[in-house]
């Protein structure tokens, strides 16, 4: 350093601050304020600050403020927290590579796609933003490869699952929810929104306009102009509907105290539906805890929303009209679903090809067989 200038320095809760100045007054002075910074919780702003200091200067300054759930932010802090910080929290921002953070991607190889996505999205995010506020030369992020991860991907219920399922919502209490989703397909999150204004009666419709924001209370229109549709009653949830009729405004799913679901509702509604069951099914149960589960781990609610589009599929519906029904945005999002193999279908068509669809249509195909 020019000998014009005097350095100072201190520590605060083991951290060590410096600052320059021509004179030693001006160099107490500059050190004085950035420890009254630290003090409040603020850092200098600049290549370098730690990692861990910037994600908290990031998130305060470009995530809070726009109104994410607090689902969507608490994502950001259980991947930033989890697996990020102990790799380079550390770390000077203006010293990270790619290299290290391709390594945190390396790490969480094998495991889910969506895990390991939003962990790269959350680095991507941070480091762009730092480049382009010109607080390091390039984005070490922008280039990042996943490793090999796990695809998950939602399914239709089985039908062992069906004959189970419409048996166990004939007594159990949020059995119409099931039903409605399995033969309406709406997404979880638009049957809390449901009121009985919604269902009609008179015309055979649900109408479906709004839905409850994902990890929150909040009642809004759907994200896309497509998520506002009318679903045709089926013939097998009318009854149960007509059951169950309440008051025009009220929630068709209430909660225990009459108001609409949130999260922990479902999430509670649908473990107890999968606890009865899995009981159904043959479950080994010993004071009243279940030792031997007969239920697959990749059950979900989506499943049954999954199952009425591949339902429309077998039906012979075109897919635009399941698009419709769905309420998908785009309809590759549907071709995705209706693309899925089922032998069954390939058999049927077949038979229209060789002529022999009039006689049978492919029904005498066992979907076990080996041919």
């Amino acid at each position: 350093m020019s000998k014009d200038y005097i350095r100072k320095t201190a520590r605060y809760n083991g951290k060590k601050y410096e600052a320059t100045g021509k004179t030693e007054l001006e160099a107490m002075t500059k050190l004085a304020e950035k420890i009254a910074a630290a003090k409040r919780g603020e850092e200098v702003v600049g290549g370098s600050m730690t990692v861990s200091a910037w994600y908290i200067e990031w998130k305060r300054t470009y995530k809070d403020p726009k109104g994410l759930t607090s689902k969507s932010l608490s994502m950001y802090d259980e991947k930033f927290n989890g697996y990020i910080k102990p790799a380079i929290g550390y770390m000077k921002l203006r010293e990270v590579k790619d290299v290290h953070l391709q390594r945190i991607l390396n790490g969480q190889a094998g495991k889910s796609a969506s895990h390991v996505k939003k962990i790269r999205m959350v680095l991507q995010e941070m480091f762009k933003r730092a480049r382009q506020s010109r607080l390091i030369p390039y984005d070490p992020a922008e280039l990042l490869a996943l490793p090999h991860v796990k695809e998950g991907r939602r399914r239709s219920i089985t039908e062992e699952e069906r004959t189970a399922i419409l048996a166990v919502a004939e007594y159990h209490p949020s059995g119409l929810w099931i039903l409605t989703l399995l033969y309406t397909g709406m997404r979880p999150g638009e049957t809390a929104a449901l009121t009985w204004s919604d269902v009609d009666f008179k015309h055979n419709e649900i109408h479906i306009h709004t839905a409850k924001e994902s990890g929150s209370t909040t009642i809004k229109g759907p994200k896309t102009a497509s998520g506002v549709r009318d679903i045709p009653i089926h013939s097998k949830l009318l009854p149960r509907l007509l059951e169950a009729r309440g008051d025009l405004f009220a929630p068709v799913f209430p909660n225990a105290k009459g108001g609409r679901m949130d999260d922990d509702t479902m999430y509670r509604r649908w473990r107890s539906f999968c606890r009865e069951l899995d009981i159904y099914m043959g479950a080994e149960v010993y004071r009243n805890q279940i030792i031997e589960s007969k239920l697959s781990d990749d059950l979900t609610p989506y499943c049954l929303r999954h199952t009425f589009c591949t339902d429309l599929q077998k039906a012979g519906v075109p897919i635009n009209v399941a698009k419709e029904l769905m309420g998908h945005s785009d309809i590759s999002i549907t071709a995705n679903i209706y693309t899925h193999r089922d032998n069954l279908i390939l058999h049927q068509n077949i038979a229209l090809l060789d002529g022999s669809g009039g006689k049978d249509g492919g029904k005498n195909f066992s979907s076990s067989s080996n041919t």
